[in-house]
């Protein structure tokens, strides 16, 4: 296959999510990886900066998306509504992405420390944004800071809802299961 043959990022992350259901994460390198999708390892390093990358590219996106959802709230939105917004923004990401696809890239991360460590870090990035987000929209600092961190919640136990639904994802809707999510949290908060 040519070097520049397109559609090698795709090859890559699916090349991966294979081997490390196979091998596992740290029984995988990089040339297996680009070798299975068949390109070179340079290829691969002009698509990843490593191996974890592979799982967590679009995360930028991911933030990009949800901090404009949040920005285009209503000015007359609480901090929460506005968060709400963002994470509900969230389905739109996720309604391109094969719902499978989700579900088995999340077993390989829960299965990796590594991994795990790293989905912390760009949820904790996440929240950065969101709080920073608020700030801008004049929230203060501690109600920023708690509306983030609880929107951030949301979207994780939404998103592990969805992907251990004993339906296939595709038969529950991602946003349906958000709305939920955030009907939960209401009641514990009254």
């Amino acid at each position: 296959m040519g070097r520049w043959e397109p559609g090698a990022a795709g090859r890559l992350r699916e090349a991966a999510l294979a081997l490390y259901a196979e091998r596992g994460y740290d029984g995988t390198t990089v040339a297996d990886i680009a070798d299975r999708a068949g390109v070179t390892a340079r290829t691969f390093f002009r698509h990843f900066a490593d191996k974890r990358e592979v799982l967590f590219a679009g995360s930028e996106q991911l933030e990009q998306h949800m901090v404009k959802a949040l920005a285009e709230a209503p000015a007359s939105a609480t901090p929460m509504k506005a968060v709400a917004a963002a994470v509900l923004a969230s389905s739109d990401f996720f309604d391109t992405i094969p719902p499978e696809y989700s579900r088995r890239r999340q077993a390989v991360i829960s299965s990796t420390p590594e991994l795990r460590e790293r989905e912390l870090i760009k949820l904790a990035t996440l929240t950065s944004a969101l709080t920073r987000a608020l700030l801008d929209r004049g929230v203060e600092p501690d109600v920023a800071a708690l509306a983030a961190e609880t929107g951030v919640a949301v979207f994780r136990v939404a998103f592990g809802r969805w992907i251990a639904a004993p339906e296939t994802p595709e038969a529950v809707p991602f946003a349906a299961v958000i709305r939920s999510t955030l009907e939960n949290l209401a009641g514990l908060t009254t």
